[in-house]
């Protein structure tokens, strides 16, 4: 786990992601690869070639001049790093630099139309590629890779192949436990498999179930103050983008309330 993306972008997020990322490459001895994607413009009725070129050259100069003011900052952080420019649909270009990224550091929302909703970004990157999504709160300033970590178990697939992948960055954590909100599904797997795998990579995790409710969602964050996490990490969509945005579930949930760093796999 040491290749990072992260995406830069002159939005109110921008800030959580960079803190985030700069937190993660020091404490994983990775590099960090940042992307910067001018937006194309949507294109309206009523607005004519020179007018779009206008615009993209307006997001240009915005996006430059944002770069101007990051790379100074990335100089002094004595880390490794470097920057890639892209144009394009957003959403596309972070998924198709993240074909070579362990972690991908985003967070859930745009502050203006008609950037597009950061949790779509997110779940492209999810259901496109292998690498993890680590999502922010625009309000969090940093990653504590060795405070507590509380992993979101349902005993799927998703579950145990994002369990897995973050095992570089669970192996830096002071606590880990895995909780489960209600029982297992007959051919899910147990919360002390899921620890027992960690623990064949010295990885000493506690595990709790706690009784079934109607919001999963509410459950997991209650723990996880409890707990005193640093950050969580869940597998991702359950169930098709167009049923969890039909029918809500617990990735929606999480990505709309919850305030601390999410690890998320798919």
């Amino acid at each position: 786990m040491k290749n990072i993306l992260l995406l830069v972008h002159d939005d109110a997020g921008q800030e959580a992601r960079l803190q985030a990322a700069l937190d993660l490459t020091r404490a994983l001895s990775g590099h960090l690869n940042c992307i910067e994607a001018v937006q194309l413009p949507v294109i309206v009725d009523g607005i004519g070639g020179s007018g779009m070129a206008i615009l993209l050259d307006d997001e240009r100069q915005r996006e430059a001049a944002n770069r101007a003011a990051l790379e100074p900052r990335l100089a002094r952080e004595g880390i490794s790093w470097s920057w890639t420019d892209t144009t394009g649909y957003l959403p596309d270009c972070v998924a198709e630099a993240a074909k070579t990224a362990d972690l991908v550091v985003l967070n859930r929302k745009i502050d203006e139309a008609p950037a597009p909703d950061m949790r779509h970004i997110v779940s492209e990157v999810l259901t496109q590629r292998h690498a993890l999504v680590v999502a922010v709160a625009d309000s969090c300033r940093g990653f504590d890779a060795g405070g507590k970590a509380i992993v979101a178990w349902d005993g799927s697939e998703r579950a145990m192949s994002t369990l897995q992948r973050a095992v570089p960055l669970l192996a830096l954590a002071s606590d880990v436990k895995i909780f489960q909100v209600g029982e297992h599904l007959d051919d899910a797997l147990t919360v002390e498999e899921g620890a027992t795998y960690l623990s064949r990579h010295g990885i000493h995790a506690e595990v709790e179930i706690a009784p079934a409710t109607s919001s999963i969602a509410v459950a997991i964050r209650e723990e996880a103050e409890r707990f005193g996490a640093a950050y969580l990490v869940m597998g991702a969509y359950s169930h098709s983008r167009v049923r969890e945005a039909l029918f809500g579930g617990v990735t929606r949930a999480m990505l709309s309330a919850c305030n601390l760093p999410m690890v998320l796999g798919h």
